[in-house]
C-alpha cells in the first residue's frame, strides 16, 4: 500500500468516525461491555488524545526533530488522569474531527517527507514516520470494529426483539 492511500484511509475515517459516534444516547455513550472495558465516551476521548499527542505528534516529531527525545504517552492512564468521564461528549466529537482535519492537512502540507526517517525508540527500538502512519490506520481500524461491536452489543443487550435472524456476531 502507498503512503497516499494511508493518508486517503485516514481522510475517509473522518466520516465513519462521523457517523460511529454522532448521535449516540448517552445510555450508548456510558455502556461498558465489561467492568474493567473502556465505554464509548471514554473511546472518543482516547481517538482525540490519539489524533493530537501519539500518531500525528509522533510523524512530526521524528520528521522534524529524530535526535530529540520523544515525549512519553500513556493512553490508558490518560482515563483516570486527564477525567474522560468529564468531557462534554458533544464537544469532544467535534474536537476530534476537527483535529482529524488539521491532520489531514498537516500530512498533505508534507513536501517529499523522508517516511524513513528513524527515530531509536527506547522500547520499539528503530521506528520510522511511515511506520507510525501505517500503525495510525491500523490503530483506527481496530477502533472501528471496537465501536461497531459495543453498537451491537448495546443494542443485542437493550432489546427484547430476538435479533438472531440479523445474523451472527
Amino acid at each position: 500500500m502507498e503512503v497516499t492511500a494511508i493518508i486517503d484511509g485516514l481522510e475517509k475515517n473522518k466520516t465513519v468516525w462521523q457517523g460511529l459516534f454522532s448521535g449516540a444516547s448517552p445510555g450508548l455513550q456510558q455502556w461498558r461491555p465489561g467492568p474493567e472495558k473502556w465505554n464509548l465516551h471514554e473511546v472518543l476521548c482516547h481517538l482525540l488524545d490519539e489524533e493530537r499527542l501519539d500518531f500525528r505528534a509522533r510523524i512530526k516529531h521524528i520528521l522534524e526533530t529524530p535526535d530529540k527525545t520523544m515525549p512519553g504517552i500513556d493512553p490508558e492512564g490518560w482515563v483516570l488522569e486527564k477525567d474522560y468521564a468529564s468531557w462534554d461528549y458533544s464537544k469532544t466529537l467535534i474536537e476530534f474531527l476537527e483535529e482529524r482535519e488539521h491532520s489531514i492537512a498537516y500530512l498533505h502540507s508534507l513536501r517529499d517527507p523522508n517516511w524513513q526517517q528513524n527515530y531509536e525508540h527506547p522500547i520499539l527500538g528503530t521506528v520510522t514516520a511511515e511506520m507510525f502512519l501505517y500503525n495510525w490506520l491500523a490503530h483506527e481500524y481496530l477502533h472501528i470494529r471496537q465501536v461497531n461491536r459495543y453498537h451491537y452489543q448495546f443494542l443485542k443487550e437493550s432489546s427484547v426483539i430476538d435479533l438472531s435472524y440479523a445474523g451472527t456476531w
